[in-house]
This record gives C-alpha cells, sequence and structure tokens, in this order.
C-alpha cells in the first residue's frame, strides 16, 4: 500500500517528471544528431542542427511536465470529486426548504469553484501567467522617446499644482 501511494504521488513531483521528460527528449535529440551525423556533418554540426530544428528544449521539457501533471490519475479524480461537489451544491441550493441548507449548497459551489480555479492555475501557470519576454529591453534614458516636461520646464507634478 505504501508503495503504491509513494508511486502515485511521486508522478506529482516535478522533478521526477523533469527527469524523464527530459532523458526522453535527449534520446530524440540524440536521434537527430545521428540523422545528420549520416549525412556526413561533423559531431559539432549534427548537435547544431538536431538543436536547430528540435527547438527550445526547456520550452518543450517545461509543457511536457505541465501537460503530463494534468493528466495525473490523482488529479483527474480531484476534478471529479470537485465536480461532484459542484453538482451537490447545487442541488441542495435547488432542493432546500431552509435559508440555512440552501446556504450550504451556496458554500459547497463556492468552494467546488474556487477549488477548481487553483487547481487550474497551480497545474497551468503559465497560461495565466505569462513568461517575460527578456529580449526587449526599454531604454529609459532617451530624452527623445517621450517628453517629461513642457517648454517651461516645468515636471508634470508642476503643471498640476499650478493650474
Amino acid at each position: 500500500m505504501k508503495a503504491t501511494t509513494g508511486r502515485l504521488f511521486n508522478h506529482l513531483d516535478r522533478r521526477e517528471i523533469e527527469r524523464d521528460i527530459g532523458a526522453e527528449l535527449q534520446f530524440h535529440l540524440d536521434l537527430l544528431t545521428q540523422e545528420y551525423l549520416q549525412r556526413s556533418m561533423s559531431l559539432e554540426e549534427a548537435r547544431d542542427a538536431a538543436l536547430k530544428q528540435f527547438g527550445n528544449v526547456e520550452q518543450i521539457k517545461d509543457r511536457c511536465v505541465e501537460i503530463s501533471k494534468r493528466r495525473h490519475p490523482l488529479v483527474m479524480a480531484l476534478k471529479c470529486l470537485l465536480s461532484i461537489l459542484f453538482v451537490t451544491g447545487a442541488m441542495v441550493r435547488i432542493v432546500g426548504w431552509d435559508f440555512h441548507i440552501s446556504r450550504c449548497g451556496d458554500l459547497l459551489m463556492a468552494v467546488s469553484i474556487l477549488s477548481w480555479a487553483l487547481l487550474c492555475v497551480r497545474l497551468n501557470p503559465s497560461r495565466f501567467f505569462p513568461q517575460h519576454d527578456t529580449s526587449f529591453t526599454l531604454k529609459l534614458t532617451d530624452q527623445d522617446s517621450f517628453a517629461v516636461y513642457d517648454q517651461k520646464k516645468r515636471s508634470p507634478v508642476e503643471r498640476v499644482i499650478s493650474r
């Protein structure tokens, strides 16, 4: 029993998933490198060509980790439980004859909706919080790009005060 639960929760461990997916991606990169080596390229050229064709390995690995965590049996069971909790809350709300009982139905529905949202954000954060693009740099020292002062050399704060 302990080994079974250990295996179930081990699949949710991001490091374990990353190791497995990293090994799989490395295998595919090695196959592409072998293919380029058969085309009489040098080892360095073959690796570069394989990486260029394959794309951003880290981005692919992160996406694969997200997908594998989303399809885990425990996650699917939790989603099913939250759906049942929502339906139960809706039924209690509809059938509830007393004010306090109908409020319990509202509470069940709210807990299930918020838990579902938290689960979605937790399993797929890049969908809700996009990664920042670090290739674009904003230069704040360029005075021609924006005008802070007007013709009288007043700052925006001085302009508001003088009105």
